[in-house]
Order: C-alpha cells, then sequence, then structure tokens
C-alpha cells in the first residue's frame, strides 16, 4: 500500500513520524514522507523516501511567539500561510497513494483526502477535538469550567474559519468541491482521529461524537548525535552524585529567558545542585558563562540517554519533551509558553508528577527556589512518575499505530 505522511512542526512533532514510517516501510508499504525543509539532514540519515515542503516551517511560528501576539494568532497565521501550498504540492502526491495520514495542524489535509478520494488518520499530540469537558489546548485555560468549555470552542471556531474556511474554501471551488460551511467541524468528521499521546498523560472528552482512538507516544530512539558531544555531557554528570536539573525550552524561546537562567543558575549554585542548560533552536544560551555547577547543551542528545541521569526536569511543556520525561520516571516542571503546552502543564500538576506550573516571566527567584527544592526532595514527585513511568512502557505506541494503519487499509 502506499501512504503518505505529513507533518511539521518540532523534534517533538516530526521525529515520531521519522518512527512511523521507518516501521511501515518494514511492514511493506511504500512510505512518502512530507517534512520541513529545516528536517532535511534527518531525514536523509533515517534514508526515508520524503518530499522537502515549501511552506514556512516551525522557525517561523516560534519566531513569532516572542511577540505580544498570542498562542492562538501565532498558530493560525502559521496554519494559513501554508493552505495553498499545501493544495498545489500534495495533490499531485495524495492523488497516488492509498491512505493519507496528517497532524491535525494540516488544516488542508481534509480537503486533499476528499478530493483525491482517499481515507484520512488525523493525528494531534494534545486533545484538538471540539467537545464539553476538556478546553481547546490551545488558550492558556486548562483549569476553566465545565460550564465554560463549549463557549471557548466557539470563540476559538470564530477566528480560525474566519482565517481558514476562505482560503480552503478558494482552493475547492477551483477543484469543482463545495464549500465547507464549518472548518473546526469538517476536518474532525471526515477523518479518523488518533491522538499521539499517551492515555497515563492525557485525557479524553466523553463527549466527542467522531470517529477516534488514543494510540499513545510514538518515541524515537533513533537519534543521530555527536559522541564527543555526549562524552562531554557524561563527564560533568558523572563527576560526582549531586543532583542534575535539566532546563529546556526546547524550540521555543522568551524575552524572559535570560533573567530565569541567571536566577536558577544561582539557585543551582547555592544548593550545590547540577545544571544542563539545553540551547535548544534558540542559540542565545551562548552568553551564559559555564561554572563547575553549569554545562550548556549546545548540540542535541537524545532524551533516553539524557534523561535518566537527571534528578528533575523543567522545561515548556511541549508534549514530545512531557512524554519523554515521564517515561523515565522524572520529576518535572512545566514552565509553558503557547499552544498546548498549558494544557501539558495543568495534566503534569494535576497528576502530582511536578510542582504546579508557573510563568516564565513572572516567577519570582523565591517561589522558583521553593518549587525546585519541591522538585527535588518531594517523594510523591517520584512515586507519581515511576508509576506513569511504568504504564507507558507498555505502551508500545509505535506498533501499535501501525497495527491500526495496516488493519485500515485492509
Amino acid at each position: 500500500m502506499k501512504i503518505v505522511l505529513v507533518t511539521r512542526g518540532s523534534h517533538g512533532d516530526v521525529y515520531p513520524y521519522f518512527n512511523i514510517a521507518k516501521e511501515l516501510e518494514k511492514r511493506g508499504h511504500e512510505v512518502i514522507l512530507s517534512i520541513p525543509k529545516l528536517f532535511e539532514h534527518d531525514v536523509k540519515q533515517y534514508q526515508l523516501n520524503h518530499v522537502l515542503q515549501d511552506f514556512e516551517d516551525i522557525t517561523g511560528m516560534t519566531a513569532k511567539a516572542d511577540t505580544k501576539k498570542s498562542g492562538v494568532k501565532v498558530l493560525l497565521d502559521w496554519v494559513r500561510d501554508s493552505i495553498d501550498k499545501q493544495f498545489e504540492q500534495l495533490l499531485p502526491i495524495v492523488e497516488k497513494s492509498d491512505l493519507l495520514i496528517a497532524a491535525n495542524t494540516e488544516f488542508a489535509a481534509s480537503s486533499i483526502a476528499e478530493y483525491c478520494q482517499k481515507p484520512l488518520i488525523r493525528t494531534a499530540y494534545a486533545p484538538f477535538l471540539p467537545g464539553k469537558s476538556i478546553s481547546p489546548p490551545i488558550f492558556p485555560f486548562p483549569k476553566a469550567p465545565r460550564i465554560m468549555i463549549p463557549f471557548l470552542w466557539k470563540i476559538l471556531n470564530y477566528p480560525t474559519d474566519l482565517m481558514m474556511a476562505k482560503s480552503i474554501n478558494r482552493n475547492r471551488k477551483s477543484l469543482g468541491m463545495k464549500p465547507m460551511k464549518n472548518l473546526t467541524t469538517h476536518l474532525p468528521a471526515n477523518a479518523h482521529n488518533v491522538l499521539l499521546y499517551s492515555p497515563s498523560l492525557g485525557s479524553t472528552d466523553p463527549y466527542w461524537e467522531w470517529k477516534w482512538k488514543i494510540n499513545g507516544y510514538c518515541f524515537n530512539d533513533n537519534f543521530h548525535y555527536e559522541k564527543e558531544a555526549y562524552d562531554n555531557l557524561m563527564s560533568f554528570v558523572d563527576q560526582d552524585d549531586r543532583p542534575v536539573i535539566f532546563f529546556t525550552l526546547g524550540s521555543c524561546n522568551s524575552k524572559k529567558k535570560g533573567r530565569f537562567v541567571s536566577c536558577l543558575s544561582q539557585i543551582i549554585k547555592d544548593k550545590n545542585y547540577k545544571l544542563i542548560i539545553g540551547s535548544g533552536w534558540s542559540k542565545d544560551d551562548a552568553d551564559w558563562e559555564c561554572e563547575d555547577h553549569v554545562f550548556r547543551l549546545d548540540k542535541a542528545i537524545p532524551h533516553y540517554l539524557l534523561l535518566p541521569k537527571c534528578t528533575g526536569v523543567i522545561h515548556h511543556g511541549g508534549s514530545g519533551t512531557t512524554h519523554n520525561v515521564a517515561r523515565y520516571g522524572i520529576p518535572q516542571m512545566i514552565l509553558p509558553l503557547f499552544i498546548d503546552q498549558h494544557y501539558w502543564g495543568y495534566q503534569v500538576e494535576k497528576l502530582g508528577l511536578g510542582p504546579g506550573y508557573a510563568n516564565i516571566g513572572k516567577i519570582s527567584k523565591e517561589e522558583l527556589e521553593k518549587k525546585v527544592d519541591d522538585l527535588v526532595h518531594n517523594p510523591l514527585y517520584k512515586k507519581n512518575a515511576s508509576a506513569i513511568h511504568a504504564q507507558i512502557q507498555q505502551e508500545n505506541a509505535t506498533d501499535k499505530f501501525c497495527d491500526f494503519i495496516s488493519n485500515y487499509l485492509g
């Protein structure tokens, strides 16, 4: 069978698709993977059949996120700007395939699959399905009262339809298709929705009326890395038995990051801990001097090698990072910036996996010190994280998803 997979975003969004594509190839399927140009070097190392997208990758979105624009506006701008290019590039590929699998950020995928008369599996790393008991993950209101939740979905639907439907309907008209009346219901209604997050970490809504299943996060342990960078990191970690805190914002950045790192570094020094600072795609950490208690991680090291060495992790709350930290039973604290990071911050707090999530720009040094103490010394976090770790280890999410795809086709 010929399968087209389309995704974009950060490592946590794209690397699971690498793993899925590789497993599908092993099972005898012919796979074409559509990914951002940013991952050209990575996909060549995996030797996967691929096409590079003509539309903007995540660097544009993360740059805009570091402004006064809301997370909703940033995401919708990013998605909207790609719609015409998606129709142009993906239509001839999907027409020759048997199945389209696309991330929920690819708003044109539903219409492309409909025009080509191909089935669509739509994936998401958070509960991006309208319902009655889970607030839209794109909003920073994960604790919203249930009575407010349907109203919040309506608030999200309006700008989504306003900004997206016009572009999509223009393309649909050129293809002789009827216009959509409501984009936010058309997308889940015309796909089988697969939630690529762990049922141990994420939630589901009993009021969802679409076809859906929760699968688990498809971890990728085939990450390519530089051995010298890994050896340098291990020399720092293994020099003594002091607690190790890992701080990263992944592919994101914040104007308040410098102040936060200064406070965190001083706290770590006063406590006689060790701090690893992950620079991610933002290289502004180069300005920070590395003292005896600080290691600047300026090369990518796989989570499966780094995280088991950590006592606690402070991060932005991306789905991939949240799942990987939970996978190794490590307490975590989240500093959400935008999109679904507030949702994962709330889930970590609710499940007792670490201190309550905080605002990176507003948290005081005193409050941060209390949270770091709590992260390192609270035995309940370690106990709960160990329980989640045991559950995630049993999920085998990549095999499970590929079984579903094979059965879906067969």
